[in-house]
């Protein structure tokens, strides 16, 4: 192991929701270690972070984005990850291959509900983390009530690393919880030590009490020292923070104004002390660790000028330019300062790289020059949740649109596309109508693809109600030479729900010889693509029962003829109804929304088939109900919008239900007007 990688790189995801200020605390980090001169901010679009022409027109993080700088002879790499909860894909993918996160949160109590499933990802993967309460030049409740909001939603416990020096709603310093020494800040400049503010001892000696109480909880001397009243020295406190953070046990919390520079170089200072070495990841990461190159992928992208990128954490090894990975030849090896690239002759283990030309390899492959190892963990694939029908506004793009929404789809693995049999529409799934956005906006700049687009149309289809028997169809053409004759009876008849076409014969004494009982099959079959309401039909029974032929004149073609015209007489009569498709829901929702959730689906049409406690997740529930797909299109934004943007749900298709009369009149107008 190279003893330089092992001490001297800190790999680190900045993660929080939107508007938290990630890109902005970035930014600082990269001016007070001196990587940049001069900070940019978000609404210039000037900052090293959302360099991408879709995060700039949006002025928000849509992708994640790579800085290295060094601080202290130990470089570090930051990934700024998007806050919307419709790229949470980007985040999840890269937070797996760094060693610790930064959390920035905002000091407003009722936003901090948004942490709950970045807290729960992290616990999950066992991700080390640090909290940066952001903005507390804004900050409008006391420290205690942030720390407070903030344990509700994590399953690790949460200690004050720092307490706030504030004169009225401005911070102006900090106490450090380890040395108990005060510090205040200044503008452009490292803070000064200063005097213990004596009117804050009583609040913060309760802090680091609580603090070193929950360090004693693993490791049993300090909590032999606490209760024999024993100071236990800054060394060892330190050293406790290192190993339970390292571990995952506990979150330390951090406060500060990033667009002011406040607050960060303490928080450098503690990734530089007590976030985890590489390669205490990779022993947690890989069950045994060699010299055999292996990295992963967390990221791809695909660049105007340089072509396919794949941004990499190297878990073992040294990767080279020209090195064969799964196969393939891998191009030039490269740091990345957002839209920068810096090219290096190699990467060794615990190094977070960007390599080029790695064809073929996608988001979360593990990668390595022997085939027999195995496959990382990576990030589950989110289900999508919002679509939209894509049309090219030039049909000549149509050819082009498979291969360009292909490298999209390696780009961001949450996207998915099909083209629907029922509709023939091509749609593209996403997490959202801003996801979606941003997908078609590559196709235009990209790849030259600039799309028209509407809501899906939805899938009905149309059954029977009442049978109707020996209904009667005769084809009879002459025009010279031989004719066409075909002669049928047939007894039509509905089928449970979800039996789809059952097609029979009862022919005695072969009034309709067998060589032509498949043109009959095949003229119903062809009938029921497009009902008389407009849609295909299905959980129809249709029975052969007689019929008559010419010698000279029938054919399978004149059978199938006749076979539609019965079709075409009997069905009306067979009272047919729209059946729309009906999707089983499981929605996920912190507890304290669920009545709302509830309302949401009933306005629906939904049916509530019950809730219960969400497994693994203390204060959420589980709401599992039947909802017609005509009713899922929006059903996204509004589920995020009563619960501050994280709720989720999970569907599939279940079964078809009769969709109401009146709304079947007005469905049927509507899309009878649509098709004039």
């Amino acid at each position: 192991m190279n003893e330089k990688v092992k001490s001297g790189s800190r790999n680190v995801a900045i993660v929080g929701p939107y508007l938290s200020g990630k890109t902005t605390l970035l930014e600082s980090l990269l001016f007070v270690t001196g990587a940049i001169s001069r900070k940019g901010n978000v609404k210039d679009g000037n900052t090293v972070g959302d360099s991408a022409n879709e995060a700039r027109d949006r002025r928000m993080s849509v992708e994640i984005s790579a800085a290295c700088t060094e601080y202290e002879n130990t470089r570090f790499t930051f990934i700024d990850c998007p806050g919307s909860v419709e790229f949470a894909q980007e985040t999840y993918n890269s937070l797996i291959g760094v060693d610790a996160a930064i959390v920035v949160c905002e000091p407003i109590k009722d936003r901090v509900l948004t942490l709950a499933p970045l807290f729960k990802f992290l616990d999950d993967w066992e991700i080390p983390h640090i909290v940066f309460v952001n903005k507390m030049d804004r900050a409008n409740i006391h420290v205690l009530e942030t720390l407070n909001a903030l344990k509700a939603v994590s399953s690790r416990p949460l200690v004050l690393h720092q307490y706030p020096i504030m004169q009225g709603e401005q911070l102006t310093g900090f106490i450090d919880m380890v040395s108990e020494q005060a510090y205040q800040y200044h503008a452009g400049a490292p803070a000064d030590p200063i005097p213990f503010p004596e009117e804050l001892k009583a609040e913060e000696h309760q802090a680091r009490a609580e603090m070193l109480e929950a360090l004693a909880n693993f490791d049993d001397h300090l909590l032999e020292e606490l209760l024999e009243d024993i100071e236990p020295p800054q060394e060892e406190i330190i050293k406790d923070l290192k190993l339970e953070l390292g571990a995952d046990l506990v979150v330390p919390v951090f406060f500060g104004v990033a667009e002011q520079d406040f607050g960060v170089r303490p928080l450098l200072e503690a990734l530089l002390r007590e976030a985890p070495e590489p390669e205490t990841t990779m022993e947690r990461r890989l069950q045994t660790i060699s010299d055999t190159p292996l990295a992963q992928v967390l990221k791809t992208f695909y660049t105007p000028q340089g072509g396919k990128i794949s941004l990499v954490r190297v878990w073992q090894g040294t990767l080279t330019d020209g090195i064969v990975l799964n196969g393939v030849r891998a191009g030039g090896l490269y740091r990345l300062m957002g839209q920068q690239q810096q090219q290096v002759n190699q990467a060794v283990a615990g190094e977070i790289i960007a390599v080029s030309r790695l064809e073929g390899i996608k988001t979360g492959d593990t990668i390595s020059t022997n085939s027999h190892l195995k496959e990382l963990p990576k990030a589950e694939n989110l289900e999508p949740v919002f679509a939209l029908a894509i049309t090219p506004e030039k049909r000549n793009d149509e050819v082009k649109l498979s291969a360009a929404i292909s490298k999209l789809l390696e780009e961001d693995s949450s996207l998915a596309w099909e083209q629907h049999g029922d509709t023939h529409e091509v749609i593209l799934w996403g997490q959202g109508e801003i996801h979606l956005q941003v997908a078609l906006d590559r196709l235009r700049r990209k790849y030259n693809l600039p799309m028209s687009t509407h809501l899906p149309q939805v899938p009905y289809k149309e059954t029977i109600r009442k049978p109707v028997n020996s209904v009667h169809g005769r084809y009879k053409h002459q025009s010279g030479g031989h004719g066409q004759f075909g002669d049928v009876f047939l007894d039509i008849q509905p089928l449970p729900r979800g039996e789809g076409f059952n097609f029979n014969e009862k022919i005695v004494g072969g009034v309709v010889p067998r060589q032509y009982i498949p043109g009959v099959e095949m003229g119903v079959r062809e009938f029921l693509t497009h009902g008389p309401l407009g849609y295909p039909m299905v959980d129809v029974a249709v029975t052969l029962t007689n019929g008559s032929y010419h010698t000279v004149d029938s054919s399978e073609q004149a059978f199938k003829q006749a076979a539609r015209l019965a079709m075409q007489t009997g069905i009306p009569q067979a009272q047919p109804t729209l059946l729309e498709p009906i999707l089983k829901v499981d929605v996920n929702t912190p507890s304290e929304f669920t009545s709302k959730v509830l309302q949401l689906l009933s306005g629906r049409r939904g049916q509530i088939l019950g809730y219960e406690g969400r497994h693994d997740w203390p204060g959420w529930d589980n709401v599992a109900a039947y909802l017609p797909q005509a009713e899922m299109q929006n059903f996204i934004v509004e589920l995020r919008s009563l619960t501050l943007g994280v709720g989720s749900f999970h569907w599939e298709q279940d079964h078809l239900q009769e969709v109401p009369e009146k709304l079947a009149e007005r469905i049927l107008v509507t899309n009878s007007g649509n098709s004039k």
